[in-house]
This record gives C-alpha cells, structure tokens and sequence, in this order.
C-alpha cells in the first residue's frame, strides 16, 4: 500500500498537480478527424479542463478553453471565422493560440484585446486522431507508433464508454499480467462462453518478469499447461498506453484521463493485409462508437473483455483507496509502475524532461514493437505465479 499523499501525488490530474504537470508533458487523443466533419466545434475535457475543439473556415483545428474571458459563455456555440472563432455573446474573436483578435464594440485603437487570451493549446492530426498538446512549449514530437502510420492494412478507432474512474486504474491493469487468467479465461469458461482467444489466455501462468525499457516497462511471462513457452509482451507505454499485439488486429489503447475520476479509452485497431504491401491511404479511418456494457439491471454484464475490466476498475471507486490494499508478489508490475510515475513526476519538478519523450526526427519515423526491438535496460522483479 501507499500513503494517502503519495495517492494524490499518482492520481490527480488538474492543472498544477504533480500528475497532471507529468501528463502534460505528453499528446492525447482528442478525438477523431472524422469527428469534424459536418461540425465546427466539440467540447474537450482533458486532464481537468474545459476546452472546445474548433475547426475555423480554412479547416486549421484549434483547441482552446471552453469559455470566453469576457463573460464566460460558451466556445462551444461559437462563430467559425477565416482566421479563428468568435464568441456568440459579443463577437470577441480568438485564434488557435487563444489569442483574442478583435473585440467588436470597444474603442478604435484600444490594447485592451491585447491584454486578454483564454488557453490555446498545439492540436496535430495522425492515423486518423485528433491529438493535443497542453504542455510547456516547445511540444515534443507527436509519436508515430506503428498503428497510426503502417501502410500495409487498414484502420479502424474504437471509442469506448467514458469509465467513472480515475485513468491509473485503467493503467495499473497493464502492469498487472496475472489477471487475465481469471477476470477473462476463469470468467469467460464459468459462463459458458466459446471464444476463440481461450487457448491464449485460458492457461497457466508460471513466471513472469518484468523490465525497464525506452518506452515503459516490458512483460515477459512463461506459461504453462498446452501451451507452454515464453513470451514478451510490447511494453507499458509510459505514462498512459497499452500496446497489444495479435497478429492480425494490431491494438493500441490510450486511457486519457478527463479529470479526476473518469477516463476515456481509445484503440486503435490496426489489420494488416494478406500481402504486406502498402494499400492506398483511406479516405476516412472509420470510427466505431461502443455500447454500455451493463445489463439492463446496471450490473456488469461481464460476457466480454470489456465489461470485465471495466467492473475490476470502476468497483475499485472512482479513485481507488490504495492506503487499504494488500498488495502481493504478483504486484510486483503495479508496484513498479507507481514507482516509475513517482520518479518522472520528480524530475519534471526538478525542471527536467521525463522518459518517452520524443525530439528527433530520425527516432520517429515509425515506432515498432516486437520481441527483437525491445532495449531492456533494468530486469526489476520477477516471480512464480499460481492460477489454479
């Protein structure tokens, strides 16, 4: 367990938290491209904050906070102009940076426009996604993992219901490889439900290991029963992603924390073709909207992977107590994970860069993962794990 500041210190994501100064040093999933298609605005809650996304009359995205400085009405009703977006109250215009323009009204000459910004933030768009930067300036590179930017497939973004939860809840999941066995494999064969990943995650655990790598900490785990052998997983990508491997349907998840306690997930689902050639780019990178997967009573349906990690996450509280847990050798991930955030949040507030950072442009032309290109730098814990 940990103390209830350290907790704070891990979770909270608002402006001028720990946290949330560490996340900002990072891009997030806003949404997607095609989200803008046939509107002007969308509101953004990000890391705590009220923002709208905007498309002006040229097509330039901006993001900037919600409301106007002048009497706090809404962004999200506002005017797209050539050059940025008016207030629907009184016509005071911004661009993307959240800089005001005009202020219609006041006197000819007047520097009180200059006096006067609300918050803009960098937007880029990539694989498909709207991605925004609310850090210091310059903005590190947007990274080009695999999934956004391969040739040879195609690409499909899955939007899931926003969890009522706090994002490291979500993330500690990552780092806790003992549990598919019985939240998804025990779960899945107690219910009856034919399936065709239980030979992969149906089977015992024996070992596992883990590791600090470039991007987060990598997972080796060794099985066995039917199917024994070893495997290493692409990592936990620091602070905020999950990389999932399957062949054909390459997955990658973003867990975007909203604000305290809710988050909202975001996959990329990457399949490539038969041939490996590259395919012609696609018009629109569809975006498929997830249902709620309760049951009609509220209850967690649990029949799917989803509603099985959502019910472990959210049934730990909308921000998990952590000075009440009983943590064991199988947490030796979870522990690990804490312990890599405690010590980024410490160097941004030291004043330098955290880890996952990315400035050249030769390191991010595409960022693979597999077995071969992982670069273990530290082996942290390893242990023997029962599943039955």
């Amino acid at each position: 367990m940990i103390s209830e500041q350290e907790n704070e210190r891990l979770t909270r994501v608002g402006p001028g938290t720990p946290m949330g100064d560490l996340q900002r040093r990072y891009w997030h999933v806003v949404g997607g491209v095609d989200e803008m298609a046939d509107r002007w605005t969308k509101r953004v809650r990000l890391l705590g904050e009220d923002l709208i996304l905007f498309k002006d009359r040229s097509g330039k995205l901006g993001l900037i906070g919600e409301f106007c400085p002048h009497r706090r009405a809404s962004l999200a009703y506002g005017i797209p102009q050539a050059d940025g977006i008016r207030c629907p109250y009184h016509g005071w215009k911004f661009d993307a940076t959240g800089a005001c323009l005009e202020q219609p009204n006041e006197p000819d000459g007047s520097a009180f426009k200059d006096k006067v910004a609300t918050a803009g933030y960098p937007v880029e768009t990539l694989g498909g996604l709207v991605w925004a930067y609310l850090g210091p300036l310059p903005a590190p590179l947007l990274p080009r993992w695999d999934t956004l930017v391969r040739k040879d497939g195609t690409r499909l973004i899955e939007i899931r219901p926003d969890l009522t939860c706090n994002w490291l809840q979500a993330q500690e999941n990552t780092a806790d490889t003992t549990h598919t066995y019985y939240l998804h494999g025990h779960t899945m064969a107690q219910k009856g439900i034919k399936w065709e990943s239980a030979a992969y995650y149906y089977r015992p655990i024996v070992s596992y290991d883990f590791s600090l790598c470039e991007w987060g900490i990598t997972k080796t785990l060794f099985y066995g029963g039917d199917n024994p052998g070893e495997e290493i997983r692409p990592p936990l990508i620091f602070p905020n992603i999950l990389r999932i491997p399957e062949g054909r349907n390459e997955r990658q998840h973003w867990r975007v924390p909203i604000d305290d306690t809710s988050t909202r997930i975001i996959v990329m689902q990457f399949q490539p073709n038969d041939t490996g050639a590259d395919a012609p780019p696609q018009a629109v990178v569809p975006m498929q909207y997830m249902p709620d997967d309760k049951g009609p009573d509220g209850e967690y349906a649990l029949d799917n992977f989803n509603s099985q990690d959502r019910m472990a996450w959210e049934t730990q509280g909308a921000i998990y107590d952590r000075t009440q847990e009983h943590l064991g050798v199988t947490d030796v991930g979870v522990v690990m994970l804490r312990k890599l955030l405690d010590e980024q949040i410490a160097i941004v507030e030291a004043g330098g860069e955290p880890m996952a950072i990315l400035r050249d442009p030769a390191k991010n032309e595409i960022i693979e993962f597999s077995t071969h290109s992982l670069n273990r730098l530290e082996a942290v814990g390893s242990g023997a794990a029962k599943t039955s």
